[in-house]
């Protein structure tokens, strides 16, 4: 029996700093150029694998699904969760490339990410190990891979796994993701997400919870995050740090407070090793870096 299961995406990371500075909070390059890069770094990332790492690390027993390839980045993929001590519960598919994505980083520390899916949003049941656990936490797929979490989410569901989604603005515009919302026992997301769901100008958690989840969680990058179980409203101000790199830190939070849940430690007290984790990973490189170890159970 795992404590978690993280089904998400996993792909390698690469990081390009080429010093250039936001204008109406775009990065943009000129046309027809060639420009150097400042620095360029290479890292595992991915939804499904950020989460996996992190629960691993505060010693919960946690397991991996998703579809990689044979290439030389799916190699490193599963180094890594070796390495994080999490179980590969996927597929590794011969002759496929795996998942890739270019960070662009702005001199203000705001990222623009391209993300090359390949064949992340290609999972099937029957690439799936049969798994038992507590958790189930979902990070954003699309195509055959979304449709798979849905149905595994109904089916584990039923055997009394409690459910945690942190959906993305892509998959928001892109699929109806009510039908996972109303079976979630929590949902995570930032504000503009919420938004995207709800409305603007609406009570956003109430709205939240309407759909579904009996607990939701809204980040709103350095100002208050917002929670509410039904019964009380949490808010948590976040501390005023230095900002290194920002990828990774929304999955580490949603990470964090999941990981408070499990640990019975209270909603309060799992907003702040939510905030914990992911400001750990905003004052460093790497969205797995510099995760906290912490022995949670």
């Amino acid at each position: 029996m795992y404590d978690v299961v993280c089904f998400g995406s996993a792909v390698v990371d690469v990081f390009v700093n080429t010093d250039v500075s936001e204008t109406n909070k775009k990065i943009c390059y000129p046309a027809g150029t060639k420009m150097l890069i400042k620095d360029l770094k290479f890292d595992v990332g991915g939804g499904g694998t950020n989460t996996a790492v992190a629960f691993s690390r505060f010693g919960l027993k946690t397991g991996f699904i998703g579809k990689i390839g044979d290439d030389d980045s799916g190699k490193r993929i599963i180094e890594v969760l070796k390495k994080e001590r999490v179980d590969f519960l996927g597929k590794i598919e011969k002759g496929k490339a795996s998942g890739y994505s270019v960070v662009l980083d702005s001199r203000e520390k705001e990222r623009t990410i391209l993300t090359y899916k390949a064949i992340n949003n290609d999972v099937s049941p029957s690439d799936i190990k049969k798994v038992k656990t507590k958790w189930l936490y979902f990070s954003s797929l699309l195509g055959k891979s979304f449709e798979t979490q849905v149905k595994l989410a109904r089916q584990l569901k039923k055997q009394g796994t409690k459910i945690a989604f942190n959906p993305s603005a892509y998959i928001i515009e892109e699929k109806n993701i009510k039908p996972l919302l109303s079976i979630c026992d929590v949902v995570i997301l930032n504000k503009e997400e919420a938004e995207m769901i709800v409305g603007k100008n609406k009570d956003l958690l109430k709205g939240l919870r309407k759909l579904g989840p009996k607990i939701a969680v809204i980040t709103d990058k350095n100002r208050p995050i917002y929670c509410s179980d039904g019964v009380k409203k949490y808010s948590l101000m976040p501390h005023k740090i230095k900002v290194v790199e920002r990828t990774g830190a929304g999955d580490a939070f949603a990470a964090g407070f999941v990981a408070g849940l499990m640990s019975n430690k209270g909603i309060a007290d799992s907003l702040k090793l939510g905030l914990r984790e992911s400001e750990s990973v905003l004052g460093y490189f790497g969205t797995k870096n510099r995760l906290l170890r912490l022995r949670l159970k």
